[in-house]
């Protein structure tokens, strides 16, 4: 396994190695050993979970704060998205900075999001199968997130705006400076 570090700290792309011939490929997606080992981390993933979505779905940016804060091993099974990470942790020396990171099923890539990162990503295929592994469960209450296309924080998605397909929650979020300040 390949892992890169991003600009945004503690924030990382991982390649895995694919074996592969006639019948197809094998590849460890993930090996908590070798993550831990190459990030100085001592991450546990408790939750898994799935997401299908059609071209021009943007899910996010969302993120959970507090004690039920959450990283994430995100990728792609089927399909390709962009994936988009934010820093919103105040003390960090790339706070209010993102990253965005092509993954899709042919790529294998998968990207490390740390506690305190708003995430989201935009499908640009046809369709995708998003794929993801948490350290913290889920909690509704502790949800939050910022509106996607903030000037403060410059993202281009890759989609014109009028080919997105947002959900009413996430067309009314907030600034990034209104939650997190800055």
């Amino acid at each position: 396994m390949k892992i890169t570090e991003t600009a945004l700290k503690d924030c990382y792309i991982l390649e895995p190695a694919v074996f592969g011939d006639s019948r197809g490929y094998f590849f460890e997606s993930f090996n908590a050993r070798i993550f831990n080992e190459l990030t100085n981390t001592q991450t546990v993933f408790v939750q898994d979970n799935q997401s299908y979505s059609t071209k021009g779905v943007l899910r996010g940016l969302h993120a959970q704060a507090g004690e039920s804060a959450q990283a994430k091993l995100v990728r792609v099974l089927q399909g390709t998205v962009l994936d988009v990470a934010v820093d919103a942790r105040s003390e960090s020396p790339t706070f209010g900075q993102h990253v965005a990171v092509e993954l899709s099923a042919e790529n294998q890539r998968q990207l490390f999001v740390p506690r305190g990162f708003l995430h989201g990503f935009v499908v640009l295929s046809e369709t995708a199968t998003f794929f993801y592994k948490c350290d913290n469960f889920y909690n509704k209450a502790s949800e939050c997130g910022v509106k996607f296309d903030d000037p403060a924080l410059g993202i281009d998605w890759g989609l014109p705006h009028d080919e997105l397909l947002i959900s009413d929650k996430d067309q009314v979020l907030p600034s990034f400076k209104d939650v997190f300040g800055g």
